[in-house]
């Protein structure tokens, strides 16, 4: 009995355990019936010990891949704009290149003598690689620095302002009007359309909404050009409920160097025509033609000079003087215009142009304080092109030789005062009165509306008096012997004398002001190129200038700024506010040197 009760429990015990192993069997067959299908050993999801059925698993599946398709489209739409662009620019580049280089075989110009990189997106990176953005470059010295100039929405803060430019101003120019435009739009598209690689996470507003930016929450704004590799912009927006400020920093990278046209220019048969409107100043006339003599007669050998004068005091001694000037030279090829009227030197200019009866010739509106080089003579024949180009250069104009040489028994020479300097002088920026223009431009840009009538009676009555050199003159209205007088063989011909009252400038404006732009708006109003430039050779030389009470508000305004402009530099004004102040400082300190000497 005792073996039998002892068999029982054994088989018991090995039923059970049969149990359990077919049990555990049916368990495994069925997790690998129901588990989900994962890649390799990816873990599942979840918690540890947590039931997912299938219908989880699948709707989790189903929000990543949705998630990861989104991602995609936007992706593949940034790569499809971009690629967009890259093409429109290599074709911009590529007519640019044909239409400007016919001939030429299309082959951009690299001062380094590498071909154009393949790749104008790979080349554009570069750039941004060597300009000063994420790494700082070592400068010798404080000057070698590139400021930065800040800008907002609507307004722009500048360090190089020169005389018309203010510290802050409105941006006035199209182009950076629509340049600050355009770089305020890609930083709220950066925000609002991030890439991938931002280091950025999706922000929430107050109720949880997506944050998006508009221009009102762009704050300040800071650019500088590396003039080699391109411009640099650093960006801040800012939401008001919020407390983290957005940084976005864009480059906009110069491309390589590409030959536009290549030609000769042959300026050796070029004529200038100075045309030099006058009232009274026989000094500073006398001045002049000295330089003239130098520079005109003796160097450049091209010129034809064309003197408007304007009433009967000091007539006689311009005549003197360009007499002298012919008999020591043999110079022959001046015009001298005497009107009977008031000043004005539109239309003295005016009157000067249509003064010239050989066709076509460049033009150079001069004033009776310029001093001018060879070189410059040689800039205005290479800036000036008839039907295309016309040449505004900016003169420097040098300040009242009394105060910049104060400190010297008397001003030096004239050609020793022609430096460029901080203290000597300035770029008149402002001033449009010097200028260098075809002849065909000028009559071009306001044509004829009054012509004087045969027999040279001016449509407004006034007389004038034509001499071409020394032995032409043509009458307006009967010439009197004494009129005749003004040439030198008595002889007065009967041409007739073609000119506009009206003409390139406004005829309203009288006296000082005004007129020079008038026809500089015209210029720019017009299909032509307007190049203005700073040029080293051309200044203005300092005189007295008188504002006549006789001027409009606005020109005795444009009068009296101009004079203080032209005195004397910032420091040098300074200098002569404060000297009561300076003066008493020396008288202290020989005061305590004296005492220290006798103690």
């Amino acid at each position: 009995m005792s073996r039998r009760g002892s068999a029982l429990p054994a088989r018991v015990h090995w039923l059970l355990l049969g149990l359990a192993l077919l049990c555990s069997l049916v368990l495994f067959l069925y997790l690998l019936e129901c588990a989900p299908q994962t890649d390799g050993n990816a873990s599942l999801p979840g918690v540890v010990g947590e039931n997912y059925g299938r219908e989880y698993y699948q709707a989790l599946l189903q929000e990543q891949e949705e998630h990861y398709q989104t991602r995609a489209a936007s992706l593949k739409r940034q790569i499809a704009q971009l690629k967009q662009e890259l093409q429109e620019m290599n074709e911009k580049m590529r007519s640019l290149q044909e239409r400007r280089n016919i001939g030429a075989n299309g082959i951009g110009y690299h001062s380094n003598g590498e071909q154009a990189p393949g790749d104008l997106l790979e080349f554009l990176h570069s750039q941004i690689d060597k300009a000063e953005v994420s790494v700082g470059a070592k400068l010798p010295s404080e000057y070698g620095v590139v400021p930065f100039e800040s800008f907002t929405l609507m307004k722009v803060f500048q360090l190089e302002m020169g005389l018309t430019r203010h510290p802050e101003e409105k941006p006035v120019r199209k182009d950076k009007r629509d340049e600050l435009v355009e770089v305020i739009e890609a930083g709220l598209e950066v925000l609002n359309n991030p890439d991938e690689e931002d280091e950025q996470e999706d922000e929430e507003g107050p109720l949880g909404e997506k944050l998006i930016f508009n221009e009102n929450d762009f704050i300040e704004g800071y650019y500088r050009t590396e003039r080699d590799k391109g411009t640099q912009y650093e960006l801040f927006f800012k939401k008001a409920d919020v407390m983290e400020y957005r940084h976005v920093t864009l480059f906009r990278p110069f491309g390589p160097l590409m030959k536009v046209k290549s030609d000769v220019v042959d300026i050796s048969r070029a004529i200038i025509n100075i045309i030099m409107p006058l009232a009274q100043r026989t000094e500073a006339f006398t001045q002049f033609m000295q330089n003239f003599r130098d520079v005109c007669i003796h160097q450049d050998k091209r010129i034809h000079l064309t003197v408007v004068y304007f009433g009967k005091e000091g007539l006689s001694e311009v005549k003197s003087i360009l007499e002298s000037v012919t008999s020591e030279s043999n110079f022959h090829n001046y015009t001298l215009v005497s009107l009977n009227e008031e000043f004005n030197r539109g239309r003295g200019l005016n009157v000067g142009a249509r003064a010239w009866d050989k066709g076509e010739v460049l033009m150079f509106f001069c004033d009776v304080d310029i001093y001018f080089s060879a070189e410059f003579l040689n800039s205005c024949r290479l800036n000036a092109e008839p039907g295309r180009k016309v040449f505004y250069p900016v003169v420097f104009s040098l300040y009242n030789p009394a105060i910049v040489y104060a400190n010297q028994d008397a001003p030096p020479p004239v050609e020793q005062q022609l430096v460029h300097k901080k203290d000597s002088g300035f770029w008149r920026d402002f001033g449009f009165g010097m200028t260098c223009q075809y002849r065909s431009d000028f009559l071009t840009i306001a044509p004829n509306t009054e012509v004087a009538a045969e027999g040279c009676q001016g449509a407004d009555g006034r007389r004038v008096v034509l001499c071409i050199g020394p032995s032409h003159c043509t009458e307006a209205e009967h010439l009197s012997q004494s009129d005749a007088g003004l040439c030198s063989n008595g002889r007065a011909a009967t041409d007739s004398v073609h000119f506009d009252p009206a003409g390139g400038f406004d005829m309203e404006v009288k006296g000082w002001g005004g007129e020079d732009v008038h026809l500089y708006r015209k210029y720019l109003h017009s299909d032509l190129i307007v190049a203005r430039t700073p040029v080293p050779g051309l200044f203005h030389l300092w005189h007295e200038k008188h504002c006549a009470d006789e001027l409009t508000p606005e020109q005795y305004r444009m009068c009296i700024q101009s004079k203080a402009m032209s005195e004397a530099s910032h420091s040098h004004l300074g200098m002569m506010v404060f000297r009561e102040e300076i003066e008493m400082h020396l008288h202290k300190q020989a005061y305590r040197t004296n005492s220290e000497a006798a103690g």
